[in-house]
């Protein structure tokens, strides 16, 4: 009987454990975690910021399906890795052995070197632990100002403002979100933002927390103004936690290399998720993703290829549907745009590194209000595309661009100026399906 060991306790993790037990009904499988309140919906922390989730609704898996997995749940840290003698080693020193072992550490919130850091009333949001100490701290707190860019920094924002806190959001440059969205797609937030009460600083930067008795209360910003404020939550990035593999001596770059099986430079050792550089094809490059579908994806191969299965992970078009300033938003493929986001500092959490990359495409796009499509098309493709607001051809332009759709009858048309292109592409979609409806594109 063999014992397969995972470090790590979000959805890759569990997806692995899932993909075991579907291979070994048999052997065991021990999965530490050292977050105490288990597994959770990482990206429902938003939505229980806002109010709108109980926090009850973000745990998926009860102690039944624990069970039915004959999964033990262990709640402690994993110090250290001995690749040799097949063992992973407690905070406590206990050594426990393993078959096959999984990484699946996950990343953490990047907090910049800043003067007053460390006061009661700085924040992020990595786990189930931070949202709720900011949902306390949000009882008494008046103002707060959000540092960072992305998908995490609105979160903060938006939950904050459903607190009643009156939010100051601190961008360095001069708009949200740069490598990933073009200027009318920024301006479209914004606004939102603003509407809704948040007073947004273009071209700030903090240079000191200003604390009394050992709390926040406010930031000093490098020209000198002073904002007054009982928090500080900082989103600027995320790291994989890279760390243990590091200190065993597996092969890493800015994550845990793999390859296609999800397998480190150690035959039974594999990682998955946050932490998994993985081999883009279509770049020819590694890249790293933050993304829960993509995670899950990751776990569930590594786990059969664990359990000695031949499942090599097909890294798909990277697609999350997100909200941004309350607007439902869509992001497919490849969408960069030119030009540093001073307000991130490499990845954040819920990004993909293909969206960021700059795309030698040209922009189709049609907006007004907060429904617009931007497309990316190279050549004869779609290579990626953001839908913001009504949400009706996510799906199909999702399986356009994975599929690798023909779009040559309707690029001139999809091109030209003031064109249509909802109604150019339902329409092309339409026909396209017919065409090729034998084509499976898995989403």
């Amino acid at each position: 009987m063999k014992r397969y060991v995972m470090v790590g306790g979000g959805v890759a993790a569990l997806a692995a454990a899932e993909a075991v037990r579907r291979q070994d009904a048999g052997s065991e499988i021990l999965l530490f975690s050292e977050d105490p309140f288990g597994f959770y919906s990482r990206p429902g922390l938003a939505y229980l910021l806002t109010g709108e989730v109980p926090e009850k609704q973000l745990f998926p898996f009860s102690a039944q399906d624990f069970r039915r997995l004959r999964l033990r749940l262990l709640h402690h840290r994993v110090a250290a890795v001995d690749l040799r003698a097949h063992v992973v080693v407690t905070a406590e020193g206990k050594e426990v052995g393993y078959d096959r072992l999984l990484l699946a550490t996950g990343s953490s919130a990047v907090m910049p070197s800043l003067p007053g850091a460390a006061l009661e009333g700085v924040v992020k949001l990595d786990d189930m632990q931070d949202a709720r100490r900011i949902l306390k701290l949000a009882r008494r707190a008046r103002r707060a100002v959000v540092v960072g860019g992305g998908i995490t920094a609105l979160e903060l924002v938006e939950g904050l403002a459903a607190r009643g806190v009156r939010v100051h959001y601190l961008l360095r440059g001069e708009r949200y979100w740069r490598r990933v969205l073009d200027e009318h797609e920024s301006a479209i937030v914004e606004r939102k933002l603003e509407e809704d009460g948040v007073r947004i600083h273009r071209h700030a930067e903090v240079a000191e927390i200003l604390g009394k008795r050992g709390r926040v209360a406010g930031v000093r910003l490098k020209n000198g103004e002073v904002i007054k404020c009982k928090m500080v939550a900082i989103a600027v990035g995320v790291r994989p936690n890279k760390g243990l593999a590091e200190a065993a001596g597996l092969r890493c770059g800015r994550g845990v290399l793999v390859d296609a099986f999800m397998r480190t430079g150690d035959p039974d050792v594999f990682a998955a998720g946050d932490v998994a550089e993985v081999y883009d094809p279509l770049s020819g490059r590694t890249v790293l993703d933050t993304l829960w579908p993509t995670a899950r994806t990751q776990g569930r191969a590594a786990g059969l290829n664990m359990a000695g299965a031949n499942h090599p992970y097909r890294r798909k078009v990277p697609i999350n549907v997100t909200r941004l300033a309350g607007i439902t938003t869509t992001i497919i493929g490849t969408v960069g745009q030119p030009g540093a986001d001073k307000d991130t500092l490499g990845i954040v959490r819920g990004d993909s590194e293909t969206w960021r990359t700059l795309p030698d495409a040209i922009a189709a796009q049609e907006g007004f209000e907060v429904n617009r499509i931007r497309l990316m098309i190279a050549g004869r493709h779609i290579v990626g595309a953001i839908i913001m607001g009504n949400q009706l051809l996510s799906q199909p332009l999702y399986r356009m661009i994975a599929g690798q759709a023909d779009i040559a009858p309707v690029r001139e048309q999809l091109l030209r100026p003031g064109a249509p292109i909802a109604d150019i592409l339902a329409a092309f979609w339409e026909q396209w399906r017919v065409q090729d409806g034998n084509r499976t594109v898995s989403v």
